[in-house]
């Protein structure tokens, strides 16, 4: 009996998000016209996707109960949304770039794994802005690992989960669950006192893989990378993302530049610390998947995914070619 592999969505809220994903799905089918999509969403979603015929975009379709329409609500109960032998959980706000089954075929090595960093910096889970001198200073991060028996903290991109063991994933987000119960007992500030409506799932997945000794997937791997963030000025594109490549700083010092909001800046820090010697070697990558993540760099996918809905829901559904390919 062959190995099932397939994708799963999650949407939950306004309708533009189950909009999102059917963008997403429309480029992933440049891509990959074998394996299955399953998208878990409320009863809402699944009419407005009806209504236009474009449930057939997903090959699996399930209630997302209350209870889980959160972040920390479905990545904390990940066994209970698997219906593939092997999944691969991806968010609604990424365009896929190129083909997949390299990056199948090297996910297939784990049982369980998630994007990321074998290292977190002091940001992760810490403050965002000046503050985050005092957290150095005082080594708080290193007292939150000592308090958990834990010898180091990964940074993860939860963007990008795979999973092909069901049991082991339950543990993961069990235990998940429970470091977040004690995040007083951690270096890590809560997202909704930032101004944010969720609650992140990314540092208490963090600890649990830690604890477990389980090894995150690179996110960064040059010309390998699974996923790569969208920042304009750093990306090329054409308005339907059919071709798109990323300038990739091998410096890491250099790349982490990227984050910065002030447009300005950003590109004069680029430029004089890429000038230093040894600093400004640097890739056009094709990621396997460009990820909308940062808030001040999501309005070219708003654009697409609002283009997108409004072309195919003008159309004939019966005339869109998304069906899967026979084996």
């Amino acid at each position: 009996m062959s190995v099932v592999e397939g994708y799963v969505y999650h949407t939950y809220g306004p309708d533009r998000y189950v909009r999102d994903a059917v963008a997403s799905v429309l480029t992933l089918r440049r891509h990959d016209t074998k394996r299955p999509v399953a998208l878990y969403c409320p009863p809402s979603h699944q009419r407005t996707l009806q209504q236009y015929g474009l449930d057939s975009y997903f090959q699996y379709i399930d209630d997302l109960p209350e209870e889980n329409q959160s972040i920390i609500g479905f990545k904390h109960k990940l066994q209970n949304f698997s219906p593939f032998d092997r999944c691969l959980f991806v968010d609604s706000d990424m365009i896929w770039c190129r083909p997949l089954d390299p990056l199948w075929i090297q996910l297939s090595a784990f049982p369980f794994t998630a994007t990321g960093l074998e290292r977190s910096d002091f940001f992760f889970g810490g403050p965002k802005g000046a503050g985050v001198a005092i957290d150095y200073l005082l080594d708080r991060r290193r007292r939150t690992m000592k308090r958990f028996g834990l010898s180091y903290l990964p940074r993860i991109q939860a963007g990008m989960i795979y999973s092909q063991d069901p049991e082991l994933s339950g543990e993961i987000c069990d235990l998940a669950s429970y470091f977040l119960s004690r995040r007083t007992d951690t270096h890590v500030r809560s997202r909704l006192n930032e101004g944010r409506s969720e609650e992140t799932c990314e540092w208490s997945l963090a600890m649990a893989m830690s604890s477990l000794k389980l090894h995150v997937f690179p996110w960064f791997q040059g010309h390998n990378s699974p996923q790569l963030d969208f920042i304009e000025g750093l990306t090329d594109y054409d308005t339907d993302f059919e071709n798109v490549t990323c300038k990739y700083y091998s410096n890491s010092f250099v790349y982490m530049l990227r984050g910065l909001t002030n447009h300005t800046l950003k590109k004069s820090l680029i430029q004089f610390f890429s000038a230093l010697p040894g600093k400004g070697d640097y890739m056009n990558v094709t990621p396997f998947v460009l990820h909308f993540g940062w808030l001040h760099h999501k309005q070219p996918f708003r654009d697409f995914s609002a283009r997108t809905w409004n072309t195919l829901t003008e159309s004939n559904p019966e005339s869109i070619p998304l069906s899967i390919q026979a084996e």
